[in-house]
């Protein structure tokens, strides 16, 4: 699968101590919506992409006892739905520990596109484009603080 980087330990995303992946892709909705160019991950877009297999990012976070907990975020995961669902099938065959999945999507464009994403337990996701001028709030299913009003996470435990 294509990613960014791993962040072998992070606590920003997420209330548990997670690996977060950087997923290499983005069709930059909340810059076509805003009418200007706001992402802060936008550089995100020219980085190097590397090639890494499945299986070793899960050694990586079997070897890790830091962590408990897996995040997809970086720019869109969805915009790498393939391998995003390739490395969740492959995961849940060993492993039930959460999955967060910061996206940009609405969940409507989620239910409407990659439904198959509800077949999985224990699955998180962040909805909902970034707005400027919003006012943050505190997300209680991930335990931080999200910028825009409109963001919120649900977690999903096969069909909901």
């Amino acid at each position: 699968m294509k990613i960014i980087d791993i962040k072998d330990y992070d606590i920003c995303n997420y209330k548990k101590p997670s690996m977060f992946i950087i997923m290499p892709y983005c069709s930059f909705k909340c810059d076509i919506e805003n009418g200007c160019k706001l992402c802060q991950n936008s550089c995100l877009a020219k980085a190097n992409k590397i090639d890494i297999s499945v299986d070793k990012i899960i050694e990586m976070f079997d070897n890790n006892k830091l962590v408990d907990a897996i995040v997809f975020g970086g720019l869109e995961p969805f915009d790498s739905a393939e391998d995003l669902q390739c490395f969740i099938m492959n995961f849940r065959y060993q492993h039930a520990n959460d999955i967060v999945i910061y996206t940009g999507y609405t969940e409507e464009e989620i239910k409407e596109r990659f439904n198959w994403i509800y077949l999985y337990e224990n699955i998180i996701i962040k909805y909902g484009r970034f707005r400027p001028s919003q006012k943050s709030h505190y997300d209680e299913i991930l335990g931080v603080n999200l910028v825009s009003d409109n963001q919120y996470a649900k977690i999903y435990n096969k069909i909901n």
